[in-house]
C-alpha cells in the first residue's frame, strides 16, 4: 500500500487539499480527556485505519486549547496543556489534513449571564436549558453569538494553528427562537411574527423556513470568508445534517464549500442499510462533482436511548461504511470520548477504510452512470419541519427499497438544481411524490419528455405549486395522458386496484384479480390514446365484517401508460404506492413499481444484478470502462440494525449492456482481486459472481 504521506504530500496546505483528504478519523473529546486519554494512541489508530485526514475537537461549547476569547469556556482539566495542538502536531507528522471541529449550540453560565441574548428562547418565552444537560443553555443560531462571538473562535484557530478548515457541528439551531432579536429581525424581513407552529399551511411557517434559510446561509459565507482572509488556501465546512442541501443557497454553497459532509452516522429504528448510499445519491443531486463524507458513529445511533460512549457491532460499522463508499461517500468515522476502553470498532473501521482504498483509484477514473434517476423532492420538502419529513419521504423510500430489490442502479436528480443537460443524463425520472413543483419545472420535465424521456409519476405529484397551493389543473397531466377530477383524498382503509388485461405492467402477479390500493389517492381520468393496466376498485367497508365486499365493479384508473410519440414512455400512478410499499412491504407494491420502471425504459438496462439476494446495485463508466458495485444486504437484520455478522452469497449474476461500438469484454473483481469469466448473449454481457461477502467490485473493460 502507497503510504499516506505520499498520498496527501501533492495537495498539503492547498486550495485543492481536500482531493486527497478521503478517509476520515474524527476525535470528539470529554472535557475530562486532557487528564485521561493518550494522545499517541490516537495518532496510532490514524496509522493503522490508513486515515489522510483527521477532524479533532478544537472549541465552541468546550476549549480543548489555552483560547484567549472572552468567554470561551477552556475546559477545566487543561492544565498548561494543548490536547488540539499535540493531536494536530501527530497527525501533520503523518503527511494528514487536518480540520478543527466547533460545536456552537450550548454555552456555559458565565457566557449566558454576561449575555442573555445569546439564548434561545422558547415559544412560551422562557430561556431554554440544554434537554440534556440542564447545568448549560442552548444558543440562539440566529443572532449575536453566532454572528460575532463564534466568529473570533474561528479566527483564533485559523491563526494559531496548522489547520485545512474549521468544521462546525450543531451550528444550524434547534427549530424556532422566540428571543428578542429573532422576533424583530424576522418582523422586519418579513412583516410576520414568528410562526407559532410548524404547519406547512401557515405563511408564517414558510416565511421561516426561508428566512432561517438566508440567515444560515450567509452565516457560512462569513465564517468562510473568516477563515480564507488568515489561511487563504483553508474554509469553514458546515455539518450537513440530513437535510441535504435543502437550506442553502446552492450558488453561494458552491462557491464557498469545496466538499460536502453528511451527518448521518448510522441505523436505528427501521432504517436500511443501503441509506448510506442514498446519502450519496441525493448529495449528487445537486452537485454532481462534489466530494461528499459520509460521517459514520463506531457506536449505535439511537435517538431516544442515546450511548454515544459505545460500540456498535463490527459488521454495522463495516456495512454502513462500505455502502456509502461504494455509492461514491468518501469514509469517515467519529468517536466519542478520547479513551478506548473498548477497542472493537477499531478494526471494522480499517477494514471499511481498506476496502475504500482498493477502488478509489477506479472510482476516481469513473462516473456516475446510470439510466434512471429519482426525483429528490425538494421542492415540497422545504415546506416540511425536519422532524416531518420522515412521513414526507415515505413515497420516495418505498421506491427506492422496490428498486434495490429488483438489482437495478439509479441515481437523485433535485428538482431545485435540475436542468435540461441533467435530465438528458437519464431514460427514465421517477416522481414518488414530488407534490409541490412550480411551472418552470413542470414545463422542463414536459420538455425532457418530448425529448424523449420516460417519466413514472405518483402520488399527488405536480398537484401543487412551489408555494403548496393546489393546482386546478394536474401540472403534467398534458404528458401523462390524464386530467385530474379531483384532490387526493386519504387516510382510506381497505383499499384495492384490480388487474385489467395483459399489459406488460399487470404481470407477474400469479393470477390474483386485484391487489392491495393506497391510502390516500387523487380521482383522474384517462384520455384517449393510455392504457389502463389497473383500476381502482370502489371503496367498501372494513367493518363489521359481513359488510366487507365491494358494491361495484373496477371502473376509474388506477395506473395510465402510454407511449409519448417522442422515444419515451409514461406511467402514473395516481395513489401512494411508495409510501404504501414503505409501511407494508407488500411484494405486489414491489412488482408493480419495478415493472413500471422496467416499461419505461423500453429496452433491458445498462446494468442490473440477478439471483437470489439482495444487492444494492451501483454503475459508473469511465473510458472503455463499466463499473458494476454491488454491496451485498443479504441479511436477516437489513432493515433493523445491528448487523451481526455478514451472509455471503454466491451465484450472483450481473448483467450489462454492451456499448455501441463494442463487440467484447473482459472482467476483473476488485475487491477479490482476480479474473472472471464473461459471457455474451444477444449484446448482454453476463457475469457469474463465485461469492460476494460484504461487497465487489466488477470493473468490465470493452474492446
Amino acid at each position: 500500500m502507497r503510504d499516506v504521506r505520499d498520498m496527501t504530500a501533492s495537495t498539503l496546505r492547498q486550495p485543492d487539499w481536500y482531493r486527497t483528504a478521503t478517509r476520515w478519523t474524527q476525535l470528539t473529546l470529554a472535557e475530562d480527556d486532557p487528564v485521561k486519554f493518550d494522545p499517541a494512541e490516537w495518532i496510532d489508530i490514524f496509522r493503522r485505519t490508513r486515515s489522510n485526514a483527521a477532524c479533532l475537537s478544537a472549541g465552541g461549547y468546550v476549549a480543548y486549547y489555552p483560547s484567549k476569547v472572552p468567554l470561551h469556556y477552556v475546559s477545566k482539566f487543561i492544565g498548561d496543556s494543548d490536547p488540539f495542538g499535540e493531536l494536530v502536531d501527530g497527525a501533520r507528522a503523518l503527511g494528514m489534513h487536518v480540520m478543527a471541529r466547533v460545536d456552537p449550540h450550548a454555552i456555559h453560565q458565565d457566557a449566558a449571564d454576561a449575555h442573555p441574548e445569546w439564548i434561545a428562547v422558547d415559544a412560551e418565552g422562557n430561556p431554554r436549558r440544554h434537554w440534556a444537560f440542564p447545568d448549560v443553555w442552548v444558543t440562539c443560531a440566529y443572532g449575536d453569538y453566532n454572528a460575532k462571538f463564534m466568529p473570533e473562535v474561528v479566527k483564533e484557530l485559523v491563526r494559531d494553528y496548522d489547520i485545512d478548515a474549521v468544521f462546525a457541528n450543531r451550528w444550524q439551531g434547534h427549530g424556532i427562537c422566540y428571543c428578542d432579536s429573532c422576533k424583530s429581525r424576522f418582523h422586519a424581513a418579513t412583516g410576520l411574527d414568528l410562526p407559532r407552529s410548524t404547519n406547512t399551511a401557515d405563511p408564517a411557517w414558510r416565511a421561516w423556513s426561508a428566512w432561517r434559510r438566508d440567515v444560515l446561509t450567509r452565516m457560512v459565507v462569513a465564517w468562510d470568508n473568516d477563515v480564507r482572509a488568515i489561511r487563504p488556501h483553508a474554509s469553514f465546512i458546515p455539518n450537513m445534517g440530513g437535510a441535504s442541501l435543502m437550506e442553502f443557497d446552492l450558488a453561494l454553497i458552491e462557491k464557498h464549500c469545496p466538499f460536502l459532509v453528511v451527518d448521518h452516522q448510522g441505523r436505528h429504528g427501521s432504517v436500511p442499510v443501503w441509506t448510506a448510499g442514498r446519502n450519496a445519491k441525493r448529495m449528487r443531486a445537486t452537485f454532481r462533482d462534489r466530494p461528499a463524507i459520509l460521517i459514520t458513529s463506531v457506536g449505535p445511533e439511537e435517538p431516544v436511548h442515546r450511548w454515544k460512549d459505545s460500540v456498535n457491532s463490527a459488521a454495522e460499522t463495516e456495512a454502513w461504511i462500505t455502502d456509502g463508499a461504494m455509492h461514491g461517500m468518501l469514509p469517515w468515522f467519529t468517536k466519542f470520548n478520547g479513551v478506548v476502553p473498548d477497542a472493537r470498532w477499531i478494526d471494522p473501521v480499517a477494514r471499511g477504510f481498506a476496502l475504500h482504498e482498493r477502488i478509489e483509484p477506479a472510482l476516481a477514473a469513473t462516473q456516475p452512470a446510470t439510466e434512471i434517476a429519482i426525483l429528490d423532492a425538494t421542492t415540497t420538502l422545504r415546506h416540511r419541519d425536519w422532524h416531518d419529513r420522515k412521513d414526507a419521504e415515505a413515497d420516495e423510500l418505498g421506491f427506492y427499497h422496490a428498486l434495490v430489490e429488483a438489482g437495478l442502479p439509479f441515481e437523485f436528480v433535485s428538482d431545485h438544481a435540475m436542468t435540461p443537460a441533467m435530465l438528458d443524463r437519464f431514460r427514465v425520472l421517477i416522481l414518488p411524490n414530488a407534490t409541490c413543483l412550480s411551472d418552470d419545472q413542470c414545463a422542463m420535465l414536459r420538455d425532457w419528455s418530448a425529448r424523449g424521456g420516460s417519466l413514472v409519476v405518483a402520488g399527488e405529484s405536480a398537484t401543487r405549486d412551489e408555494h403548496g397551493t393546489l393546482r386546478t389543473e394536474f401540472g403534467l397531466g398534458d404528458v401523462l395522458g390524464t386530467r385530474m377530477t379531483s384532490a387526493a383524498r386519504g387516510p382510506l382503509k381497505n383499499t384495492y386496484v384490480a388487474l385489467n388485461g395483459d399489459h406488460p405492467l399487470a404481470e407477474g402477479f400469479g393470477g390474483a384479480a386485484r391487489i392491495i390500493g393506497g391510502t390516500r389517492i387523487m380521482a383522474v381520468t384517462a384520455e384517449p390514446g393510455t392504457d389502463t393496466p389497473f383500476l381502482h376498485v370502489p371503496d367498501f367497508p372494513d367493518l363489521p365484517m359481513e359488510e366487507v365486499y365491494p358494491r361495484a365493479a373496477p371502473d376509474t384508473p388506477a395506473v395510465v401508460t402510454r407511449d409519448t410519440g417522442a422515444g419515451g414512455r409514461s406511467v402514473h400512478i395516481p395513489w401512494n404506492v411508495g409510501a404504501t410499499f414503505w409501511g407494508v412491504l407488500m411484494e405486489d407494491h414491489q412488482r408493480l413499481i419495478e415493472n413500471a420502471v422496467r416499461w419505461a425504459l423500453g429496452g433491458p438496462p445498462m446494468a442490473e444484478a440477478l439471483g437470489d439476494a439482495v444487492l444494492d446495485v451501483a454503475a459508473r463508466e469511465g473510458d472503455g470502462v463499466t463499473l458494476v458495485l454491488l454491496t451485498n444486504l443479504t441479511n436477516p437484520m437489513m432493515m433493523k440494525g445491528p448487523i451481526r455478522r455478514c451472509y455471503p452469497v454466491s451465484g450472483q449474476r450481473v448483467r450489462a449492456r454492451l456499448p455501441v461500438g463494442r463487440d467484447s469484454a473482459t472482467a476483473r473483481l476488485l475487491v477479490a482481486d482476480t479474473d472472471v469469466d464473461v459471457s455474451i448473449h444477444n449484446s448482454t454481457v453476463e457475469i457469474v459472481l463465485p461469492e460476494i461477502a460484504v461487497a465487489e467490485v466488477i470493473r468490465i473493460d470493452w474492446n
